[in-house]
């Protein structure tokens, strides 16, 4: 068994992590970018920072990466999800805590020093919709410039299911191609048809881009493919005619199209997570894999949750009225609440999202916050009460062993 074989057995695949660390890094120098140079999506900044503008692609590569990752344990199993239920109460476990700890955090940055830039302050709607995930459904000042995705997120979860089903009974190309002309049928009638028109709230193009995820789980978990190299040069060929587009036609004519500049870039994020999950090219895989990226990347969520308030509080009340809009300002901004947002993720996620990755049901977490309260206070496992010991699991071996997104 070789090393790509070793690394989709055990479960862990190299350099994940570090994808999802820099798309979020990605994200907050994007609204960095924002703060500093007024006028999205007109390029109002230097040219060589143009490429700061299109954060929304970092949101592309997230869903496609959550396709995948989700996907990988079922693939293994013979594309079956294990349980309605038990998939639905995994997911809700591992995004709701952090979400909802953003969300107040959110609100209260913004109904005590400053609301998202363009946005109101947040009203009892807001905290409505977006403590429902309902926030694209109907619209209320945001707390937060980075939610939207989330609730496109979560939709995506409840179609997961089906698009297993589909793949395991009809096949990964009848499944793509199932999904990709619904959602190419509701860009075409969109413009001509207010029904079909509101649908695109839901920016339904993630919903191709999440399928493509999921097929590329099965590409790399098949036995007779895993030992199989996959080029990066095939998802490079996939993304250059996009990335000429982008750059013949301009930020405004890139964002007012970015229904179909999603679709067309799909294929080429999925293509580059084959090939980094069979550990090609290796020099990349190290990098993505080295020790302070993959760190960055288990935190990821978090980062991607709280950096925006952060950004702007500091961008607005501390560097604006000292250095001003402009380089310096984009500059200072950058260096100042990078930083911050790293450091503040990271405490976060310590709090609200390891837990509960680690720990997988209120019982475990209990018993686990048990047990450092006595290591802080000194006392030894032999004196902790009866019920701060682990109890014995009862889950499925495969549940230890299932891809963690």
């Amino acid at each position: 068994m070789n090393r790509t074989e070793r690394s989709v057995a055990q479960g862990r695949l190299a350099g994940l992590d570090g994808i999802r660390g820099l798309a979020a890094l990605f994200v907050v120098l994007h609204h960095c970018r924002l703060t500093s140079f007024p006028g999205f999506p007109y390029d109002t900044g230097p040219g060589w920072l143009s490429w700061l503008l299109y954060g929304h692609f970092a949101v592309v590569i997230f869903i496609v990466l959550s396709g995948f990752s989700l996907a990988v344990s079922p693939a293994r199993s013979g594309w079956r999800v294990g349980g309605l239920r038990r998939f639905a109460v995994r997911r809700a476990w591992r995004i709701l805590p952090p979400y909802w700890g953003a969300l107040a955090f959110s609100l209260a940055v913004a109904w005590t020093l400053v609301p998202q830039p363009g946005e109101g302050v947040p009203t009892l709607r807001s905290v409505v919709l977006y403590g429902l995930l309902l926030q694209d459904i109907a619209g209320s000042p945001s707390p937060n410039g980075a939610f939207w995705s989330i609730a496109v997120e979560a939709q995506l979860y409840l179609v997961f299911p089906i698009m297993i089903l589909m793949l395991r009974r009809l096949g990964a190309p009848v499944l793509l191609g199932i999904v990709t002309a619904l959602v190419a049928m509701i860009g075409l009638l969109s413009p001509t048809v207010p029904a079909v028109a509101a649908l695109m709230r839901l920016t339904p193009q993630f919903a191709v881009l999440f399928a493509l995820g999921v097929v590329a789980a099965g590409v790399v978990t098949r036995p007779e493919r895993s030992a199989r190299p996959w080029p990066a040069v095939l998802a490079v060929a996939a993304a250059v005619p996009v990335v000429v587009l982008i750059v013949v036609n301009g930020s405004v004519w890139t964002v007012e199209h970015f229904f179909w500049i999603d679709l067309a870039i799909g294929p080429a994020a999925g293509l580059a997570l084959v090939s980094v999950a069979t550990r090609r090219p290796a020099g990349l895989v190290r990098m993505l894999d080295a020790a302070p990226i993959r760190t960055l990347g288990r935190f990821s969520y978090s980062l991607y949750l709280t950096h925006a308030p952060i950004v702007v509080v500091l961008s607005t009340m501390v560097v604006a009225p000292r250095v001003g809009p402009g380089l310096a300002g984009f500059l200072v901004t950058a260096a100042v609440a990078v930083p911050a947002s790293l450091l503040f993720a990271w405490l976060f996620a310590a709090v609200l999202e390891l837990p509960f990755q680690r720990h997988r049901s209120w019982s475990a977490l209990r018993t686990a916050a048990k047990g450092r309260v006595s290591r802080w206070t000194g006392r030894s496992d032999e004196r902790a009460p009866a019920d701060a010991r682990p109890p014995v699991s009862v889950r499925p071996p495969a549940e230890d062993g299932a891809h963690r997104p």
